[in-house]
């Protein structure tokens, strides 16, 4: 699977649609009279390849030579992406907007620049719009150029007009990069790391946070503005698991596209992402109705043809929805029906695995390995925790960590107590490594440590003991982090009321709906 998509060229025509292809087809004939080209068979042959396989690919190419064959690579690359272009442009604003924004520089330098201030203008009434900023930038630029270089009559009561839009899109555009590289960096911070792990993570963060916010960022009325603006306390609570505010600015993100319903389409991935964590702050929040509802809106807006025509936000929509999913079962502790997913997650997966990065299957591995703990079926949910576990450790940290204790806890579960010792120390070194033992986790391995040496009749007094000393610490911030990933709490019910941790979860989903 690692060398599958090792050429980008073949990753290019691998994810191209029937549709696509076609087109690409007959943009090679209209601009060549030899049907028979020589890049047309290289595509034919790299379209019918599973995996790319250089050696094979010059046979069935017998006139081509290995120096001849890059060259020719390259060209079918421009070719497809040229293709591409020109189908895709009538689909997506920037690519219309930057089309026509050519057609005016080809005027300007063609000597028609009145034409090309005609279409300037138009130009300008659909950026200001669609708040397409550095598009309105570049508008400026051309029009300050022609008017200074040309006489076009218009120069006395435009030049102040010029001057003051050209200014208010740089300071506008100043502000939005501010505001995005913000909210880049809290969320590589928390793919990094997940959640805080102490105050000295918290600290950093929020001094971090402050140094880098404009100090009038809160009196911006801009739609982009607001839009990085809301991420960043979005991710800046997410990661100090803050989850009621976490909520509310998710909320406030996919309000700003209610309001504005036309930039679903220019911004159709930022809407996903905003919807995508008003779902998972249900889901921290344990907002049973609200879940549902906001899973149904995604489900319908998954079938919307924006949607549809591009790879990218299917499979956005995919993970999104399969993830609220899962997280639902959670929190119902319906984890055997949960089970009933994962042959569709595990199909998309492999179709879809030219656009996935690393993250999305680490959590998917993390969450189906969680639908088979709590099913009971502990040996498959080893399975996947072991593909977490021999990956490198440079991602997620926190999932690492908490794959290699619920590794443990499988193990407990299965009585493999020749290996517990081991294992207890392997985990917890590796824990320490990665400054993530709260003191949940200490009393867990303290815990299973004396678990070897205790009679069955006293375990399940030290189930208790244990039960009583972590219950209480459910509502400090510093130790939520554990329970966010793994509900120790109910098992450690399951153990002591001697009850699945799925009923144990799912009487309390049932309690929980009575009082609402």
């Amino acid at each position: 699977m690692s060398n599958r998509f090792s050429d980008i060229l073949f990753q290019l025509i691998h994810s191209l649609e029937k549709s696509e292809k076609r087109h690409f087809k007959l943009y090679i004939k209209r601009n060549s009279a030899n049907e028979e080209l020589k890049i047309v068979q290289l595509f034919d042959a790299l379209d019918k390849m599973k995996d790319y396989d250089e050696k094979l690919l010059l046979k069935k190419l017998p006139n081509t030579g290995k120096s001849q064959l890059s060259n020719l690579k390259t060209h079918l690359y421009r070719q497809v992406l040229a293709s591409l272009r020109l189908l895709k442009r009538s689909e997506n604003l920037e690519l219309d907007l930057i089309e026509q924004l050519d057609y005016a520089r080809i005027l300007y330098y063609k000597g028609l620049y009145l034409q090309s201030l005609k279409i300037l203008d138009k130009l300008k009434e659909t950026a200001i719009s669609y708040h397409q900023d550095t598009i309105l930038i570049q508008i400026a630029s051309l029009e300050k150029k022609i008017e200074t270089l040309h006489i076009t009559r218009r120069l006395p009561y435009k030049a102040d007009q010029l001057a003051r839009e050209a200014s208010e899109a740089h300071e506008r555009r100043k502000m939005i990069t501010q505001l995005s590289n913000l909210a880049l960096k809290l969320y590589s911070w928390y793919v990094q790391n997940g959640h805080a792990r102490n105050e000295k993570d918290e600290s950093g963060v929020r001094k971090f946070f402050a140094e880098n916010l404009p100090s009038n960022s809160n009196e911006q009325t801009g739609f982009y503005e607001r839009l990085y603006l809301y991420q960043s306390y979005n991710w800046y609570a997410f990661i100090c698991q803050d989850f009621l505010r976490y909520y509310r600015y998710a909320q406030k993100w996919v309000d700003l596209f209610n309001n504005e319903p036309g930039m679903i389409n220019v911004e159709t991935g930022h809407y996903i992402k905003g919807m995508h964590n008003i779902m998972n702050a249900h889901f921290d929040l344990r907002n049973h109705v609200k879940l549902d509802l906001a899973l149904e809106e995604l489900e319908r807006f998954s079938h919307a043809h924006v949607v549809q025509r591009h790879d990218n936000f299917k499979v956005q929509t995919f993970i999104s929805i399969q993830q609220a999913k899962i997280n639902r079962h959670f929190m119902r502790g319906t984890f055997r029906e949960g089970l009933t997913l994962i042959p569709l997650i595990e199909e998309k997966l492999e179709a879809y695995a030219l656009f996935l990065d690393k993250h999305r299957i680490l959590v998917f591995n993390y969450k189906i390995a969680m639908l088979y703990f709590g099913s009971g079926d502990y040996a498959a949910s080893i399975d996947y925790l072991q593909r977490i576990i021999n990956e490198p450790a440079d991602l997620r940290n926190d999932l690492q960590c908490y794959a290699r204790l619920l590794h443990l806890l499988a193990h407990y579960e299965l009585g493999n107590f020749d290996l517990m010792e081991s294992l207890t120390k392997s985990v917890y070194r590796f824990m320490a490594k990665m400054e993530n033992l709260t003191v949940v986790e200490e009393e867990m391995f303290r815990f299973l440590r004396n678990s070897f040496r205790v009679s069955r009749h006293k375990l399940k007094q030290e189930l208790e003991t244990l039960l009583q000393k972590i219950k209480h610490l459910e509502k400090n911030r510093f130790e939520t982090r554990a329970f966010a990933y793994l509900d120790i709490i109910s098992w450690l019910e399951s153990k002591v009321y001697q009850k699945p941790m799925s009923q144990v979860i799912h009487d309390k989903y049932l309690a929980s709906k009575r009082k609402a």
